[in-house]
C-alpha cells in the first residue's frame, strides 16, 4: 500500500472509531427506557438512531464492500416496537465498527477507485462511500448529542 493509502486508511478508521466511541460516550448514562425514548414528536430516539447507523454501515460497506451478504430493513431500524437492551445495540455497533475497520484495512491502492453501481446515487467509488457513511455516521452523532442533552435533563 503506498503513503496516500495508508493515510486514507488510517485516518478513515480513525474517523469511524471516534464516532463510535462518542456514541458510547453519549449514551453511558441513559437507562434503557431513555436510550429508546423519543423527546420530540418528530424526532429519534438514541437507539434508533443507533439502529439506523449499524443498517447503514452493514449496507453500504458490508454488503456492497465486504460482501458479507447483509439485508438491510431500514424501516425496522426507526420503528421496531420491541427492540433489542442498550448493551446488545451498543455491541452491534461495535461488532459494526470492526466489520468496517476491516474492510478499511483490505483496501488495495487501486480498491479506492474502484466504481460502485450499487451506491451510484451518492457515490461513484469506494473512497465515496467510504466518505459518506463517515459524515453520515457523524451527522448522526450531532443529534444524539441533543438527545442526550434532552434526557439527561
Amino acid at each position: 500500500m503506498n503513503k496516500l493509502s495508508n493515510t486514507i486508511s488510517e485516518d478513515l478508521t480513525s474517523s469511524f472509531r471516534d464516532s463510535s466511541q462518542r456514541v458510547h460516550e453519549l449514551s453511558k448514562d441513559l437507562t434503557d427506557e431513555q436510550f429508546w425514548t423519543r423527546p420530540y414528536s418528530y424526532g429519534n430516539s438514541f437507539g434508533h438512531l443507533t439502529l439506523h447507523l449499524i443498517g447503514n454501515l452493514n449496507h453500504f460497506i458490508g454488503a456492497q464492500i465486504a460482501n458479507t451478504g447483509y439485508v438491510r430493513n431500514r424501516d425496522r431500524e426507526f420503528s421496531d416496537t420491541n427492540p433489542p437492551g442498550k448493551a446488545e445495540v451498543l455491541a452491534k455497533l461495535d461488532q459494526t465498527l470492526e466489520m468496517v475497520v476491516s474492510a478499511i484495512q483490505a483496501q488495495t491502492d487501486e480498491d479506492w477507485s474502484l466504481e460502485t453501481d450499487a451506491v451510484a446515487s451518492f457515490a461513484k467509488n469506494r473512497l465515496g462511500v467510504f466518505l459518506r457513511c463517515a459524515t453520515h455516521f457523524q451527522s448522526h452523532v450531532g443529534q444524539m448529542i441533543y438527545l442526550a442533552k434532552e434526557l439527561s435533563r
